[in-house]
Order: C-alpha cells, then sequence, then structure tokens
C-alpha cells in the first residue's frame, strides 16, 4: 500500500509514519509543497510497483471491501471505474447533487464521454494504462478519458459511499462547475488532435526475413 501525504498540516504525516514502522507492506510519502488531488495520485502512481493498482481517496468514504468487485470486473476489462452516482443520492445535500450531475453531463458532452461520475477516484487499472502517460493538474477527472484515448478498455460499476466523518471536502459548486472547465477544453483539443496510427499493410525488413 502506498500512501501520499500532499503536505498535510493537521499530524497526518506522524500518523503514517508510525503505522508504517509496524507494517512493512506500507509505503509513505510526503509531497514539498501542496499540489493537489491530481499529483497526489500520480506520485502514488509512479510510486506503486504492482501489476494492478487500485486508486481511492484517504477520506474513508471509499469502502475497501469492494476491492473484489473491481478485480472481478478487471477481468474483462483495462480498466474499472467507481460510480456513486446511485449511493451518493441518499447522503449528499440537494445542491451537491445536482452540481455533480451537472458538472459530469457537462464533461461528458464536451469530451464525447459516458462516464456517470468522473470525480470518483476509486479505479482499478492495470499497470500498463499509465506507462507512457503524462498528467496534469485536474487530469485525475480526466483518466477514463485519457485511458480510452489510448486504447484500453474502460467501465463502471456501482459503488457505496460512507459519511464523512473526517475532515472537510476541498471541492464545492463553483470550483467543481467551473474551475475544471478549463481542463475539460484541454481534454476536448487533445482527443480533436489525437493522433490514431492504422496500418494498411507493412512489409517485412531484410531483419525479419533474416
Amino acid at each position: 500500500m502506498v500512501v501520499t501525504d500532499d503536505a498535510s498540516a493537521d499530524g497526518s504525516w506522524e500518523e503514517m509514519l508510525a503505522l508504517a514502522r509496524e507494517d512493512s507492506h506500507l509505503r509513505v510519502q510526503r509531497l514539498k509543497r501542496q499540489s493537489g488531488q491530481t499529483s497526489a495520485l500520480w506520485a502514488g502512481m509512479k510510486t506503486a510497483r504492482g501489476r494492478i493498482f487500485i486508486t481511492m481517496d484517504s477520506d474513508l468514504q471509499n469502502d475497501p471491501a469492494e476491492i473484489p468487485r473491481f478485480l472481478e470486473a478487471l477481468r474483462s476489462h483495462d480498466v474499472v471505474c467507481g460510480s456513486r452516482r446511485e449511493s451518493r443520492a441518499a447522503g449528499d445535500s440537494f445542491l451537491r447533487r445536482v452540481s455533480s450531475v451537472v458538472a459530469n453531463s457537462v464533461r461528458n458532452w464536451l469530451s464525447s464521454e459516458n462516464i456517470s461520475d468522473a470525480g470518483c477516484c476509486y479505479r482499478a487499472f492495470r499497470r500498463e494504462c499509465i506507462e507512457g502517460l503524462q498528467l496534469f493538474k485536474g487530469m485525475h477527472r480526466f483518466l477514463p478519458t485519457l485511458f480510452k484515448m489510448q486504447g484500453y478498455s474502460v467501465t463502471e460499476i456501482a459503488i457505496g459511499t460512507r459519511p464523512r466523518l473526517h475532515g472537510v471536502s476541498k471541492y464545492g459548486v463553483l470550483n467543481r462547475l467551473f474551475k475544471s472547465f478549463r481542463d475539460l477544453l484541454a481534454v476536448r483539443w487533445m482527443k480533436s488532435r489525437w493522433i490514431r496510427l492504422e496500418f494498411d499493410s507493412a512489409a517485412p525488413s531484410s531483419t525479419d526475413e533474416r
């Protein structure tokens, strides 16, 4: 397990170090300065050594007991994304539910996607999906699209959402609907300019013949 501390100031790093000293399976790392969710996720991906990656937030709203369901779906796909659309209907405020629906609808419309919960970072995917991939700030929301652009198969599974018991969400209506709009336009541009190589035929080289 790899845990990334995004330069927190609440004592999390000291707790992480203590846990890592007790369990050799836990690897902890701390970013030099607060860099955001995409950077923290990217740091964990770059550090992980396994063949299959499972990413999740540390706010305890993702249930690790659902990991076997991700692994099962991964048998027939390269990427499995969690969707909280159904489970959040009961726990979130009306404003948060509406803003989430609007944000995902606009994101799907402009990026020609069909992801129901792009903001959910509870995902499972194969190591090769991130090989050669470079992330930029805010791109964690568009990972499913970036994976698809590389030719990997992506699916979603419905997951539960636990009540938030600790901490405060860093995402509000304004930064959910407007701050990511620039990133969305960047992804739209990338999709329109993406090079897809399709060979009609290829002759063997002299080396191949030998």
